[in-house]
């Protein structure tokens, strides 16, 4: 039982972080209907800037918690800049381009991003930097509890506190709903789409910028292709709760952290990726529109 209550801990610890990384896949489809297959590259992006950013700060030499903030806050800003320069160079001059076109287009910066990290950054992994000391928290028996895991949940939960805050009680989250809803209409009540759709990208990619600090602290080994599969995960985690949902992202993606958790504990470990696949045929096949979506009337 003690070997059940860590992996669930350890599920919904590694489930945050795919959590992060999915709201920023949904909020963008839930906007533009398009799937950004780049942002998962941004997770990578921010884990290569901490990287960086702990050497020249001189943090990485001895763990503290103003070297985490300074490392988090940098590539957070990294990554942010980066959704917000992808958005206005690529997507935008696209905007009124056939779907297949925006989706070549992200499948490209998406390797530029992976090919020239490995120009940058070395296509050799690295460890990331001790910016935060494992400590173990609590202990009973096997089951193990440290600051790592603690720290993972509580920076997600703060993250998806501001998001709903965000979305729910300001005059921005109002217009990104209005937008979502019918675009043309959010035009005629003087809302520029332009800058929802460029706020709903720095969001999302501020999101994914914290999933890879958060990783970087709790697997420490990072490389330019890192954000490949937690990416595709992330995206399997959209699509499991209702591509468009919030709620459900966040769902999916705790339903994938934990199911690849036990999968790990009590099966053979390769079968770790294959999982979030299957799961993500099973959903297709069984609930089309996700555990929280709802389907659209076609109009003719």
């Amino acid at each position: 039982m003690q070997e059940f209550f860590q992996q669930i801990i350890n599920g919904l610890a590694l489930g945050s972080i795919y959590a992060l990384i999915a709201l920023g896949y949904t909020m963008v489809y839930g906007i533009l209907k398009m799937i950004n297959f780049a942002h998962g590259d941004l997770y990578m992006l921010s884990a290569i800037t901490g990287y960086y950013a702990a050497h020249a700060l001189h943090v990485h030499e001895q763990s503290s918690t103003f070297g985490f903030i300074s490392v988090f806050l940098i590539s957070v800003a990294v990554s942010t800049l980066a959704g917000l320069l992808i958005e206005r160079i690529a997507y935008r001059p696209l905007r009124q381009a056939p779907r297949l076109s925006l989706l070549i287009t992200a499948i490209g910066i998406s390797l530029f991003l992976e090919f020239g990290g490995q120009v940058v950054f070395g296509p050799d992994p690295k460890l990331f930097p001790p910016l935060i000391q494992v400590a173990t928290l609590w202990q009973w028996g096997g089951l193990v509890i440290t600051n790592i895991q603690i720290l993972i949940l509580a920076v997600t939960g703060l993250l998806l506190l501001c998001l709903w805050w965000t979305i729910h009680h300001t005059r921005m989250g109002k217009a990104m709903r209005a937008v979502a809803f019918n675009l043309d209409a959010a035009q005629l009540m003087g809302i520029h789409p332009d800058r929802i759709i460029a706020f709903t990208f720095a969001v999302g990619s501020a999101l994914a910028g914290a999933a890879g600090i958060l990783v970087g602290i709790s697997i420490p080994k990072i490389e330019p292709l890192m954000g490949i599969m937690p990416g595709l995960k992330a995206f399997v985690a959209a699509v499991l709760g209702g591509i468009g949902n919030i709620t459900g992202a966040v769902v999916g993606g705790l339903f994938i952290g934990l199911a690849e958790t036990l999968i790990v504990g009590y099966t053979v470990s390769t079968y770790r990726d294959a999982i979030a696949f299957i799961i993500l045929i099973l959903i297709l096949l069984i609930r089309p529109t996700g555990l929280l979506g709802s389907g659209e009337r076609e109009k003719v």
